[in-house]
This record gives structure tokens, C-alpha cells and sequence, in this order.
């Protein structure tokens, strides 16, 4: 046997047969004939060859519905593909899964006169459950993407219900050459939807996570304290190294690691690999830290489980193996008590690498000013991070325990960050402290002009007169012109602003007057107005605060 060469194509090939979709329809072409050529030539499909797209399709629907499983059609580039609009219509309807496979001209040929081209991705709009073009592979990340389209488009056939998707492939001329003698080893994602303890499916999940010993648990974003019962923590702590941010606030069997992103940085290669997991299980939203996707990429494990009440397909480490469609906390309180009962050495490893380092003893700068109002923050009150620098420098320091921590990490843009910080506090009875830089403040400074800011808003503007964030990339090396534009450069202060919209305004440019400020700023007690605190530092100290802080991490 000899298969095509095409990356994208062996990819779809060899996904088909690990989700045994082995029916396939073929349909005449030769834009398609690569894939066509694959699949007749592989033992493991049966094909049928149906001239007609309008009854190829629905013949397809045919085989599926003989026997429940999908089944497949393929047909070649240009109106073949619109052919089959009628029975994809079907399809969606009747709840059946079939798998549409389309081969395409290369996106730069679209609209430009070349023989049949039409705009083939998305063609059929709502009527598929799901619709992906893939790339045609050149790297090591296109393969990634590919098959992860594939698995997700393969996945979705049978997702809350049965229906029809379609997978597009972009195919490059030549097309006629079968050099490759065997399907690629591929990564294939599976879906559970909720844990039956009657499902077989249940035991092997188990048996799987029994058989690893190095395991870790990252939590991303949730707004939500969750409170395990006592007997979980004490089932669940021990048996893997948990991870966390701010952000994830109160959703951990005990208290997570969160210092590891200066740990990961001070780690040598020989480290990194020793505390690399092998079976990584991943549940709630954005993970800030940039250094903990780059680890895990870089070192991935063996498994990596994401558990999610929708279900669906997120691989922000490149590794993912397994979707568990329930309630992270269900999904946990479950497995408890079905973990083997012996100890591993994985998490105290973790836990003893993680010790605290010593606290950073920093000049005045806008890393100072956040950890002097971390140290200063009340028990239940809430602090609201502002995108960019803040939110990172801000998991430098240690949290008091019950601080509530909330951030616009969905899209983690720097609008919105002020008012969506207002909005809360003006339904909230606790004390909520924004830190902001001033990019995100004044964009956002119209957050302060409606009639709802109440005395329980605390704000911490740092002003250094620009971004500092980009200051502190790797490799942005800017003119005296370019450095305008990228850091927005501005001589601006908030204090006419606050002021006018009622808030008591507090000023700080060095540190004595950021203490003396911050024993008023931070103090539950009401001075019946809301209070603001523009600190003015200097971003080239800032930044050069930053770099001596990560040299620091080096000698500890």
C-alpha cells in the first residue's frame, strides 16, 4: 500500500479510522483523488462509489442510519460540494451523523478565476454541528491544529445529539503522489459525557489515573468558592500536585501552589523534567501564567484530561487526550475514593520546591505599590486586577486567606477592566479594591461617570505615563518614534477626574508617601466617599525592578 503525501490527509485518514468512522461514500474527482486513493486503498474502510453528489449524500445517510455509527462522504472541490446541501439539510434534521469531507482548492485561489472554486468553509452555515478547513501542514504546529480540528469535528458527530459536520482540506498540487507507506501515529481526543459506575468506559478512566504516579492538577479562573467536605480534602490533597492562580480563587481541596510561575523561571532543564507530570488533569478557565503553558508544551505529559460541564475541545497545553464532560467538583468528589491508597512523592516534591521564597524586598516602583496593598488587603474583601502587568505582578505575593479575586481574563483586553470592577461593587457589601494601570484607567475612565460608584470602591491607579507591560518583552527593541506609538507615552494624571466624580483623592511619589497613603487607602473604615490612589512611578525603574527581581529568584 502507498498513501498520498499530504500531512493534512493522513491526519483526517487515520482520525476516521480511530473514531471508526469506516463507511465512506466516494465521489468521482480529482482534486479529491488523494483522499479518495487513501481511504479505497485502507483495509479498514469500506467505500461505496456513488458518481451523484445529490444521491451520494443521502446514500451516505443511509449507512449511518444502518447501524447508528457515522458514516462518511467525500467528494472533490467547486459545486460538487454544493450538491450535497440537501442532504446535510437532511441529516441535521433527522439527527444523523455524517461526516461531509470536502477537498479544496488552496485559500489563494478562491475568487480568482481558477476552475472549480467556490468559498467551500462554512459553506452550510447552521446546519452542521460543527465546520472545520484545515491547514495544509508545513509544521510541527500545523500537524497540532490539524489534528485537533479533526478530533473536535469527529467528536461533535454525536455531542448532545447526533448530527452531520463538515471537514474541509485545502490540497496543493501535486496530487498524485502516494510515497507514504503507512499512517501517522496520531493523537486521538475522547469525549466521556458525565462518569457512569456502571459504564465499562468508567473502570478503564480509573485504571488509567491509578497507573500514574506523577500527577498534577491546574485550576484556571473561577469566579466561585467552592467548600469540599472534609473527607474529600483529605482523599484527594495527597495524591496530586495542585496548581493555581489568584484567579482561581477558593476551588482547591486544600491550599494549591501558587507561586510557580518565579519557580518554573529559576528551574534548570534537569529540574524542569523531573517535575514534568504524566497524567495533567486541567479544570476551570484562563491560566496567566505564560511560563506554565511554554513548561507544559515544552514537557508534555503522557495524558492530559480537561474537565468541563460543556464539554468541549480546549488544548492549551497541546496534549490533550480526554474531554470529561461533567462538573469539576462532581468529576473530583467521584474519583476520591477510587484512588489507589498509596503515597506518591510527585506532590511533596512540588510542595517542597514551592516553599515561599523570600519575600522581595523591592524599591518604589508599581511592583512595591501592589504588594504593599496585598499585605494591607482586609479579610472578604474583593480585588479586582486590571489586564497587562497588573494581573501579573500581583501573583507575586501571597494573598490573606478569603480575598476574592476577579479579572477579565476571557478575552484579557485592558477595556472594560474599571467597569466591570464598578459594576460589581456597586451590587457587592464588601470592600473591593481595583488595581489598574493608567492605559487601562483612562480607557476606561468613563466607568466612573454614572450615579452607581458607591464608598466600598478603592481604586489603585499606577501611573508610570505609558505601558509598561511592553517593556518587559523579549526582543521589542524601539526607536525613539516607535517607542511613542507602542507604549502610548502620555503626561496624564486622574486626580481633576476623581475629583470631580466624588472621589477622595490620594497621591504617592515615593515610598514614604506610598505607606503613610496606604494606611488610610486600605482601611476598612468609610470616609463615606469612594477613595482613589495614583501612584506615579518611572517605567524604566519599573521594568528595571522586574528584571532584578527574576535575577534574584536565580540566587535563592
Amino acid at each position: 500500500m502507498a498513501f498520498t503525501d499530504k500531512k493534512n490527509i493522513l491526519q483526517l485518514v487515520a482520525l476516521l479510522e480511530a473514531h471508526q468512522v469506516t463507511k465512506i461514500v466516494l465521489c468521482p474527482g480529482s482534486r479529491n483523488a488523494p483522499i479518495v486513493h487513501t481511504l479505497a486503498t485502507h483495509p479498514s474502510f469500506t467505500c461505496y462509489s456513488v458518481t451523484d453528489e445529490r444521491s451520494a449524500g443521502f446514500f451516505a445517510i443511509g449507512l449511518a442510519l444502518s447501524g447508528g455509527q457515522p458514516a462518511a462522504v467525500c467528494c472533490t472541490s467547486g459545486t460538487a460540494l454544493l450538491n450535497l446541501h440537501p442532504a446535510v439539510a437532511e441529516a441535521f434534521y433527522q439527527n444523523v451523523p455524517l461526516v461531509v469531507i470536502s477537498a479544496d482548492r488552496p485559500a489563494a485561489w478562491i475568487g480568482q478565476m481558477d476552475g472549480q472554486t467556490v468559498p467551500q468553509p462554512g459553506v452550510f452555515g447552521s446546519l452542521v454541528k460543527k465546520s472545520v478547513n484545515l491547514p495544509e501542514i508545513y509544521t510541527d504546529e500545523d500537524e497540532w491544529y490539524c489534528n485537533r480540528l479533526v478530533n473536535e469535528a469527529l467528536l461533535e458527530t454525536h455531542h448532545h445529539g447526533k448530527g452531520p459536520v463538515h471537514i474541509n482540506i485545502p490540497v496543493s498540487e501535486p496530487l498524485f503522489q502516494f510515497t507514504t507507506d503507512a499512517l501517522p501515529q496520531v493523537r486521538v481526543i475522547t469525549r466521556y459525557q458525565g462518569l457512569n459506575v456502571y459504564d465499562r468506559n468508567y473502570d478503564e478512566l480509573i485504571e488509567r489515573l491509578n497507573g500514574y504516579t506523577k500527577r498534577m492538577i491546574v485550576v484556571g479562573q473561577m469566579n466561585l468558592i467552592y467548600q469540599f467536605e472534609k473527607k474529600y480534602v483529605k482523599m484527594l490533597y495527597k495524591h496530586f500536585a495542585w496548581l493555581t492562580e489568584h484567579l482561581g480563587n477558593q476551588t482547591v481541596p486544600g491550599i494549591a501552589m501558587k507561586n510557580f510561575d518565579a519557580i518554573i523561571y529559576a528551574m534548570n532543564e534537569e529540574q524542569q523534567e523531573k517535575m514534568s507530570p504524566e497524567l495533567l488533569i486541567t479544570y476551570g478557565g484562563h491560566i496567566v501564567s505564560k511560563r506554565l503553558k511554554k513548561y507544559l508544551r515544552q514537557h508534555p505529559p503522557k495524558e492530559h484530561w480537561h474537565v468541563s460541564p460543556d464539554g468541549e475541545v480546549v488544548d492549551l497545553y497541546g496534549s490533550l487526550t480526554t474531554v470529561i464532560e461533567m462538573d469539576p467538583f462532581e468529576f473530583l468528589e467521584k474519583i476520591a475514593f477510587l484512588l489507589e491508597n498509596r503515597t506518591s512523592p510527585y506532590p511533596l516534591l512540588w510542595e517542597n520546591t514551592c516553599k515561599p521564597l523570600l519575600p522581595p524586598v523591592l524599591p518604589f516602583s508599581e511592583m512595591s505599590a501592589i504588594g504593599a496593598l496585598i499585605r494591607s488587603l482586609p479579610e472578604q474583601s474583593a480585588l479586582h486586577l486590571a489586564n497587562s502587568s497588573t494581573v501579573r505582578y500581583a501573583q507575586l505575593f501571597t494573598l490573606p486567606a478569603g480575598v476574592e479575586v476577579c479579572c477579565n481574563r476571557g478575552t484579557s483586553g485592558i477595556e472594560g477592566s474599571l467597569s466591570t470592577a464598578i459594576g460589581y461593587a456597586s451590587a457587592s457589601d464588601k470592600l473591593n479594591f481595583i488595581i489598574i494601570g493608567d492605559l487601562s484607567f483612562f480607557y476606561d475612565m468613563n466607568a466612573l461617570w454614572n450615579g452607581h460608584v458607591r464608598p466600598n470602591v478603592r481604586i489603585l491607579l499606577l501611573n508610570n505615563g505609558g505601558g509598561e507591560i511592553f517593556h518587559t518583552l523579549p526582543g521589542l527593541e524601539m526607536s525613539g518614534t516607535s517607542h511613542k506609538f507602542v507604549t502610548a507615552v502620555h503626561k496624564t494624571s486622574a486626580r481633576g477626574w476623581a475629583e470631580e466624580r466624588g472621589f477622595d483623592y490620594l497621591q504617592a511619589d515615593n515610598e514614604e508617601q506610598l505607606n503613610e497613603a496606604m494606611a488610610q487607602f486600605a482601611q476598612p473604615e468609610s470616609t463615606g466617599q469612594p477613595l482613589l490612589l495614583e501612584v506615579f512611578t518611572n517605567k524604566n525603574k519599573d521594568a528595571r525592578v522586574l528584571k532584578e527581581y527574576y535575577h534574584s529568584l536565580k540566587q535563592q
